[in-house]
């Protein structure tokens, strides 16, 4: 491996301090909390702890100046286990440890307050079902609703609790919506169009069935009354398939293949599982549980743009106020995992050219090494044209593909799916892209009705409203670590004698974030948010090199601000949140979201910090949504929904960085209706050693051609 300079760093006996850990690795932190707590153990997670911060810059330093030795300080590897501990009255207390690798021993024991629930796990998941179905209660439910047992059997969409009523102190609780399945013979069957007007609620230690909660199926003219379905709830529903063999439609017959070919394999290089080096990019690849793929220490052309990036946190809150709906509000990361509810990708399908996966090392309820398979994708793709010119005069043209390398994981969560990527261009910019897809939410409607609380999408099937309000966090190294948060405006100046005559002039006015805060998008002001090193100054503008991004002005959460809902999703009231850098402040909503009533820990408490950020380590939070109230065309499966966050280099370089992109011809195009294709942009042409396109000698324009300098001067 190559350090920065060009020096040769030795392979060294040891993990990289940001790898994943490996299964021996996972089973010494097993191991050392079974010996430490000699107790039934539930095991959640064991995953590798990020070091302190101010220790892992040193050693990126050192790796990055190519200057590491086996003598190296190095931070210590570290596991962190997250488990319950179950007692003989099936209660459950949970618990935290940290593990030195080196040693095998809990060197960290932390016991959160009493309330705190962790994320619910693909085992409670599949107990809740074994459970509704061993109930007499739920039994009971199902039996009142009359269902043709010849042609249905039930389907269960467990869900996290939300937050509890005011005032209702609950254990650990699980709800499942529910679902009527045709026996048609296929397991993939989409059972969504014949929704099921009750909820069941688990208390998950006891495992059991506490009560079923009724559904309203009312529309329009009955509020929040209940009780008004027919006896037959399904009569009016009808199927809703979407896999090929149960369509009720053909599949288009006039699509050829449409190939991403790379002959000469990628561009990009991948080095100790995690190091990926693409054009002048190099960053790490790291994986947790909650946030899948997170990506660390980003440079170009050897400068550092970003310490750490990753997704923190959505939540999905309902708009239906009839109750209980109120607590149909999921928080995707801290509910349930992100790297637990990743895809395992598929080859040309999911990704596409060459592709290089990355696996997830999860555990299971035992804690053993559980090898999760290609759940991140890293390739290519071109996005277009990168930038161009023609020059009118010579009517020569030049001009370079944008080509992007992409890393990207698919989470699903019972109906929906979440597309998340980071893309980096070859001008020095990451776009952060989002994408919602999958089937929309349903309950069940009565016939021949509508709802002020969503759209029938389906006979019997009423989409509600909700919304998909997202959190980036972005952690900013731009030339070092130390930064500053500015705001920039582009604001009107009014028509006057002295600075403004004409009226067409404005300014851009720049203010530094100097106290931990919040900040508005503001697409009149076309306000940008600039990540600076005010220490570091462009030679060629005279400004602080620095990143920027433009806030999407998009809803944010619009339940009441005193409404649990509201309370519990503090991160999703603004735009952007500026804090200062702690470590293992990562999550947005704060660590524990699941059945929370108020977010703690999250980006409102640190901004309530009221803490100096000016010229030191600060993040970052970018807060947008989606206020999806669906649409008939999201039904069965919704076309994709995308947002795009992207950071773009500002007076970081000292002109294009991707200026020295070759305009290479691809070589696979061809034109439809003619004999021959000529080169890129002009028949005829030809490809300079440079990779720029020359087109051929053309007709000049008349009076556009240049003038000397003699003839000006009348000489």
């Amino acid at each position: 491996m190559a350090g920065a300079n060009g020096s040769v760093v030795p392979q060294l006996n040891h993990r990289h301090p940001l790898d994943q850990l490996s299964g021996e690795e996972v089973k010494i932190a097993r191991q050392a909390v079974l010996d430490a707590r000699k107790a039934a153990i539930l095991f959640r997670n064991i995953y590798a702890v990020e070091p302190v911060k101010a220790d892992l810059v040193k050693f990126l330093n050192a790796e990055h100046a190519g200057t590491l030795t086996t003598d190296t300080s190095r931070p210590p590897r570290q596991a962190r286990a997250q488990y319950d501990v179950v007692y003989e009255d099936r209660s459950h207390e949970y618990m935290e440890s940290v593990i030195d690798i080196a040693s095998g021993k809990e060197v960290r024991l932390r016991k959160p307050e009493k309330g705190s629930q962790q994320s619910l796990t693909v085992d409670e998941f599949m107990e809740f079902n074994r459970v509704c179905v061993a109930s007499e209660r739920f039994r009971k439910a199902i039996k009142e609703l009359n269902l043709d047992a010849e042609k249905f059997e039930v389907a269960i969409d467990p869900w996290p609790y939300g937050g509890p009523d005011p005032g209702e102190s609950t254990p650990r609780y699980t709800q499942g919506l529910c679902f009527a399945k045709l026996r048609n013979g296929n397991p993939d069957s989409n059972h969504y169009g014949f929704p099921l007007p009750i909820i069941p609620v688990m208390d998950t230690y006891k495992k059991e069935i506490i009560r079923i909660d009724r559904l309203a199926t009312g529309g329009s003219e009955d509020g929040l009354e209940y009780g008004t379905a027919a006896q037959n709830v399904l009569e009016h529903c009808r199927p809703a398939e979407y896999v090929p063999e149960l369509l009720d439609t053909p599949l288009r017959q006039d699509l050829k293949p449409l190939n991403v070919l790379q002959p000469e394999g990628p561009s990009f290089t991948v080095s100790d599982d995690s190091l990926i080096e693409w054009q002048k990019w190099r960053f790490r690849v790291g994986f947790t549980p909650r946030e899948c793929a997170v990506l660390h220490d980003v440079h170009y052309d050897g400068r550092s743009v970003l310490y750490r990036l990753s997704l923190s946190e959505m939540t999905v809150p309902y708009g239906d106020p009839r109750p209980p709906f109120q607590r149909k509000q999921a928080f995707d990361f801290g509910d349930a995992g992100a790297g637990r509810a990743a895809n395992n990708l598929a080859l040309g399908c999911d990704c596409l050219g060459v592709i290089k996966y990355i696996d997830a090392m999860l555990v299971d309820s035992q804690g053993q090494p559980s090898v999760s398979k290609n759940v991140v994708c890293v390739h290519e793709q071109d996005n277009g044209i990168g930038w161009k010119h023609t020059n009118f005069r010579t009517n020569r043209a030049v001009v370079t593909r944008n080509r992007e390398l992409v890393v990207q994981f698919i989470i699903t969560l019972a109906n929906y799916e979440y597309i998340f990527a980071y893309k980096f261009d070859q001008a020095g910019g990451i776009t952060v892209e989002t994408r919602a897809t999958g089937i929309v939410s349903v309950v069940n409607i009565d016939p021949g009705k509508t709802s002020p609380y969503g759209n029938v999408v389906s006979p019997g099937a009423l989409a509600q409203n909700h919304q998909h309000i997202f959190a980036v966090r972005i952690d900013p190294a731009i030339d070092g670590q130390a930064n500053t948060i500015f705001t920039e405006e582009s604001i009107p100046i009014p028509m006057n004698s002295k600075t403004n005559p004409f009226g067409n002039g404005y300014e851009v006015v720049r203010k530094a974030v100097t106290k931990s805060s919040w900040i508005h998008a503001s697409p009149f002001t076309n306000l940008t948010i600039k990540m600076a090193n005010s220490n570091k100054i462009n030679a060629v503008s005279q400004r602080p090199v620095s990143y920027k991004f433009i806030p999407s002005p998009s809803q944010l959460i619009l339940a009441d601000p005193e409404s649990i809902v509201a309370k519990r999703a503090a991160f999703a009231q603004h735009h952007v949140w500026v804090t200062k850098y702690r470590d293992e402040e990562l999550f947005a909503a704060g660590e524990f979201t699941n059945q929370s009533q108020i977010e703690q820990g999250g980006v409102a408490d640190a901004v309530a910090r009221n803490e100096d950020v000016e010229d030191d380590d600060v993040v970052v939070w970018n807060v947008f949504g989606l206020t999806h109230n669906p649409r008939v065309e999201d039904w069965p499966v919704m076309p994709v929904e995308i947002h795009e966050l992207q950071l773009k280099p500002a007076d970081f370089f000292e002109r294009n960085p991707a200026l020295d992109v070759p305009g290479n011809k691809n070589h696979s195009s061809v034109e439809i209706g003619r004999d021959t294709n000529g080169a890129c942009c002009q028949s005829a042409g030809t490809v300079n050693g440079n990779g720029s396109v020359q087109s051929a000698p053309t007709t000049h324009l008349q009076g556009t051609d240049s003038i000397p300098v003699s003839e000006v001067n009348g000489h």
